[in-house]
């Protein structure tokens, strides 16, 4: 686990060969042709409608500066180390405050460390924010081999947490990052001060298939679980190719941005507010986010991940006698009534507002409550 132990100090720097590779591949897109008869800028129900992803794409190609958002992401601390054989990046915002907690974020896909962007200035009086990408994502790349899964993360962002001399921390989580989460402190406990997971009711679709359902839900709160399955359901394409086929789909991802674009600006459309309406995200920071996946080729090399979780016996856990907190984003009452139905989590707040991408559409939200819950367990 440490081989190599050296912290490289790093900074973005895409040349300009692929900035420019990547504006003319966008000018050259080879459009579908338009189907009659639909809304081509907010039917989502088939997909990312062409208008929309054309108007997208316009904006990546002619709108975007790339190099002001590189700017921005290289005025955060960043650093490359080698755990297990594997290269990663880590951005380490420090606290002028000396007795600040550390906190490791945690994201999952299509996330980045860029999602985290608005976040880190709400928390940089109390937090020394580590931030590591996952193998095959982002910087972090390329991949060492197969087998990086959740368990290996896990381990290796522990130990990237040692390389910085934190021995004890806090830790965030949202999408499989909050399986990291909950795995950090199952196995390393003696290390972790609290879990805290920012989560969405698009965790309903995964009661009864990744998490048990309780045995006493009345017939109207199966009939809403039904129906949340169901909706899942229609989300789920791009889960079974990730799962099963990440090799087939990798080369799309790769070589076309206009693929790449689409695949993952669809999941923020569909997971921003529940779906109700396009991403009240800002456009320049989700096309950051794309653009590091395009230049580090990470489209193809982080959807291995699902694969390999796919493909491993490990069931999510949460450590025992470690002080946890949740905060829900575009809450239902079934989310607590399913995935904490004995009511074991100290901090629980729901909020009306957001998504699952809580650091990017309601930062201010989010960062309170983590100050606010590390506060209560200090």
């Amino acid at each position: 686990m440490t081989d190599h132990t050296a912290l490289i100090p790093f900074r973005i720097d895409i040349v300009q060969a692929d900035v420019d590779d990547l504006r003319d591949r966008l000018a050259r897109a080879r459009w579908p042709h338009p189907i009659p008869g639909r809304d081509d800028r907010m039917d989502f129900s088939r997909g990312i409608p062409l208008g929309y992803l054309q108007e997208l794409t316009e904006r990546w190609r002619d709108g975007f500066d790339w190099r002001a958002q590189e700017a921005k992401l290289n005025a955060h601390e960043q650093f490359t180390t080698v755990v297990d054989g594997q290269t990663f990046h880590v951005v380490h915002a420090r606290s002028t405050n000396p007795d600040a907690t550390p906190l490791l974020l945690c994201h999952g896909w299509p996330g980045s460390f860029v999602e985290y962007q608005r976040l880190l200035p709400l928390l940089a009086d109390a937090f020394h924010v580590v931030i590591p990408s996952p193998p095959g994502f982002g910087f972090s790349t390329p991949l060492s081999g197969t087998g990086w899964e959740l368990a290996r993360t896990t381990d290796a962002y522990a130990e990237i947490m040692t390389r910085l001399g934190y021995e004890r921390f806090a830790v965030h989580g949202t999408d499989m990052g909050a399986g990291l989460t909950g795995r950090l402190a199952a196995i390393h406990s003696d290390r972790i001060i609290g879990t805290h997971v920012g989560g969405d009711r698009t965790w309903l679709g995964l009661v009864g298939t990744k998490f048990p359902a309780p045995a006493d839900l009345s017939a109207a709160e199966i009939e809403q679980l039904e129906a949340a399955h169901a909706e899942s359901a229609t989300e789920r394409g791009y889960l079974a190719m990730h799962n099963h086929r990440p090799d087939t789909i990798g080369p799309a991802l790769t070589d076309s941005p206009v693929g790449l674009l689409a695949w993952i600006a669809e999941k923020f459309k569909r997971r921003v507010e529940g779906g109700h309406r396009a991403p009240d995200v800002d456009v320049d920071q989700l096309l950051t986010i794309i653009s590091v996946y395009w230049f580090t080729r990470s489209g193809a090399s982080s959807v291995q991940f699902y694969y390999e979780a796919e493909h491993t016996e490990l069931d999510f856990v949460m450590g025992i006698g470690v002080p946890s907190g949740w905060a829900v984003f575009d809450a239902h009452p079934l989310v607590r009534r399913t995935m904490d139905p004995f009511g074991t989590v100290g901090h629980w707040n729901e909020f009306a507002a957001g998504g699952h991408f809580p650091a990017m559409e309601e930062p201010e939200l989010l960062a309170d409550d983590i100050r606010t819950f590390v506060r209560g367990i200090a």
